[in-house]
């Protein structure tokens, strides 16, 4: 599978909404330096994912961007499939004619589609957090 830059900015930028305390508007600025996405195009970016529902804005001084829905409650798949649009057939070529890895391919994708489709913001955050604290060191004698 095959996804887009604009794509994968917009599931970062969605992460970084989620590690975020609920209810805080954060700056566009702040999710562009922390996630090393060029600021023109994440507005872009966020402004199509507010249009989806994804997303919400605050305007003023404290406003900024925030989750529209609780990270348990968006998987990374709904937001996939509105970037990048139906994903049927797209990134691996295939033959129009039956091969004898056809059956294995559709499998492939199934398996690719379940995992989106199950993994949540939420479950992304636990697990880098998780990730991070392994990392850290520990200088207590």
């Amino acid at each position: 599978m095959t996804i887009s830059v604009k794509a994968e900015y917009a599931l970062q930028a969605i992460l970084d909404l989620a590690m975020q305390p609920p209810g805080t508007p954060v700056k566009i600025a702040d999710i562009a330096r922390r996630q090393k996405i060029p600021q023109k195009f994440l507005e872009l970016i966020l402004v199509g994912l507010k249009q989806a529902g994804f997303v919400e804005s605050r305007r003023g001084a404290e406003g900024g961007y925030l989750l529209a829905r609780q990270p348990e409650q968006l998987t990374t798949g709904e937001v996939l499939r509105f970037v990048e649009g139906p994903q049927q057939g797209k990134g691996r070529t295939r033959r129009r004619v039956e091969t004898p890895f056809s059956d294995m391919w559709k499998r492939v994708d199934s398996a690719v589609a379940e995992i989106l489709e199950k993994t949540t913001f939420a479950e992304l955050v636990r697990a880098w957090n998780e990730k991070q604290r392994q990392y850290v060191q520990d200088w207590e004698i």
